[in-house]
């Protein structure tokens, strides 16, 4: 174990409430492709506008056609050893949650409560209605899709069904970011992880910590503009220093 995993260790040993803030760094390894990145999703097809998704059906097709082909790459992941490392700590009740800006559910899958997750961008693995909020699994959606060439409208209200994920356009779920906000402000260390922390508002969460007390640690495999806010920075594998910070 090198000097900044073990001083990470002992960051976590000392506190009481630890928050974590992960990005999409942390399921790359799981074989889920940044969207961002060179060769991710965004840079070879344009992301759809959430307005441009309820005003036009040709948008709304084109949507849940790059849904049902898995262009996403998240139908066959799993949790890898950082997702579990992060289960153990909530587990333990050592951290209090994790703030995320994954839809992947990968934090859900890897053993972490439903409510001890905090999803900033939505979830990707069911559908809801935009009106009433109902939930709706895909495999009836996506049957309804190939047969009829669209997915139906919401049987309880007639709205209309999108992924409950926050697209481009899109307002922030506001209950998920008092929640994010009152745990940052609660937390005595705040682990940013697999962000690059340029996504505004979530990225305001790690100063914040930082401003009211907390130790701030940031694991990415990149450089980030919030670095010199941090107690402590390491640029390396998610997975591999957070199993040895945990003794995973």
């Amino acid at each position: 174990m090198n000097s900044q995993v073990t001083e990470l260790a002992t960051l976590i040993e000392r506190a009481s409430r630890v928050v974590f803030f992960t990005g999409a760094g942390i399921s790359t390894e799981s074989g889920i492709p940044d969207f961002r990145s060179p060769g991710g999703i965004w840079s070879k097809m344009k992301p759809i506008q959430f307005q441009d998704f309820v005003a036009d059906e040709d948008m709304r097709k084109e949507s849940w056609r790059r849904k049902f082909e898995g262009s996403d790459g998240m139908a066959s992941a799993q949790p890898n050893s950082g997702h579990m490392a992060l289960a153990k700590l909530i587990d333990v009740g050592k951290a209090s949650c994790v703030i995320t800006q994954n839809v992947d559910n990968l934090h859900q899958n890897s053993g972490i409560p439903d409510d001890k997750v905090i999803e900033l961008h939505g979830n990707a693995t069911y559908a809801k209605c935009l009106d009433c909020g109902r939930h709706y699994d895909f495999v009836p959606l996506e049957i309804a899709f190939k047969q009829c060439g669209e997915v139906p409208v919401c049987e309880a209200c007639n709205g209309l069904i999108k992924t409950a994920t926050i697209s481009f356009g899109q307002s922030m779920p506001e209950r998920e970011m008092m929640r994010a906000q009152d745990a940052t402000l609660d937390c005595d260390l705040f682990i940013a992880i697999g962000s690059s922390l340029v996504v505004y508002p979530a990225a305001g969460f790690p100063v914040l910590a930082k401003e009211h007390g907390a130790k701030l640690v940031i694991l990415n495999r990149e450089a980030t503009d919030v670095d010199g806010y941090a107690d402590l920075v390491i640029n390396d594998e998610i997975g591999p220093v957070l199993s040895q910070a945990v003794h995973l």
